[in-house]
């Protein structure tokens, strides 16, 4: 009989081998990774914005049956979520470390002509902020490598709800079978899968909606050789070419080839993990 894996841990291992394989450039030397691709990052979001979402429809309906609730928002990026959740809420924090990020945030609440919104600069868990009623983190931990941390603080800031919005990836993937093959277990980066079970490990037992609306883009290469330069990247195997014909054919058998372009099979949606604020949590790390 397998042992239980340690959830957390795989966790802070995924986290750790993703901050390996992107390690800025020597030559780059400015901090804030967002600093050339933020305007691009929220354009990107508007596009995947024009869908109806099951998510936001929820948590939309959640505070309207809550009035006058505070909004904690995570890794606030351009303020998508914080845009929405201020028509929602009485009053919404937007904390993000990137200034770029924050830049574009402040444009679009302008625009939006909201007033009940603050700002904070930096990540999460370091800053301290006040308790709020929901604290809601939408694809911001992916490089935290304490998960338990991360949420030990977000249940101590929460007073009645937490939401988590995390990727949901299909154990027959790609990535995942590339991962199986390579390391042994089928998660190639921090997902839902790996944060649910390190939430019960936590003893947090989570409620789980999942996204019904479209599936996020395909990537897409040119060539099957640049998709395989990509994988290699992704598993930290530019200089190994052990595994190289084991992907090249999982490659050749998945992604199809429309009008010169190689598209992966599309299996990746978004989780929405919320669960009320709990006490006596187990500190395991």
């Amino acid at each position: 009989m397998q042992s239980i894996p340690d959830w957390l841990l795989l966790w802070k291992e995924l986290v750790e081998a993703h901050a390996r394989r992107h390690k800025p450039a020597a030559a780059d030397t400015t901090p804030d990774v967002w600093h050339a691709r933020a305007r691009a990052y929220h354009k990107a979001v508007q596009k995947r914005w024009s869908q109806p979402d099951s998510s936001r429809e929820f948590i939309a309906a959640d505070l309207r049956h809550h009035p006058g609730e505070t909004v904690l928002d995570i890794g606030a990026g351009t303020g998508a979520w914080t845009v929405f959740l201020a028509q929602v809420a009485r009053q919404v924090t937007a904390l993000d470390p990137s200034p770029a990020m924050l830049r574009v945030l402040r444009e679009n609440v302008t625009e939006a002509a909201l007033s009940n919104v603050t700002i904070i600069e930096g990540g999460w868990p370091e800053v301290d902020v006040v308790p709020h009623d929901v604290v809601f983190c939408s694809h911001a931990l992916y490089g935290v490598a304490d998960f338990a941390a991360a949420v030990q603080r977000m249940v101590a800031a929460a007073r009645r709800r937490c939401y988590f919005l995390l990727r949901i990836v299909t154990p027959e993937s790609v990535m995942a079978q590339a991962a199986q093959h390579i390391w042994g277990q089928s998660y190639d980066s921090p997902n839902f899968q790996v944060a649910y079970n390190a939430l019960a490990q936590m003893g947090i037992f989570a409620n789980v909606l999942l996204e019904d609306s479209g599936l996020w883009k395909p990537w897409t290469h040119d060539s099957l050789e640049e998709a395989l330069d990509d994988v290699k990247r992704r598993f930290d195997l530019v200089d190994d070419d052990t595994h190289d014909v084991f992907l090249r054919h999982l490659l050749a058998r998945h992604l199809t080839e429309v009008d010169g372009q190689w598209i992966w099979p599309r299996g990746t949606r978004s989780a929405l993990v919320y669960w009320d604020e709990c006490s006596g949590l187990e500190t395991q790390s």
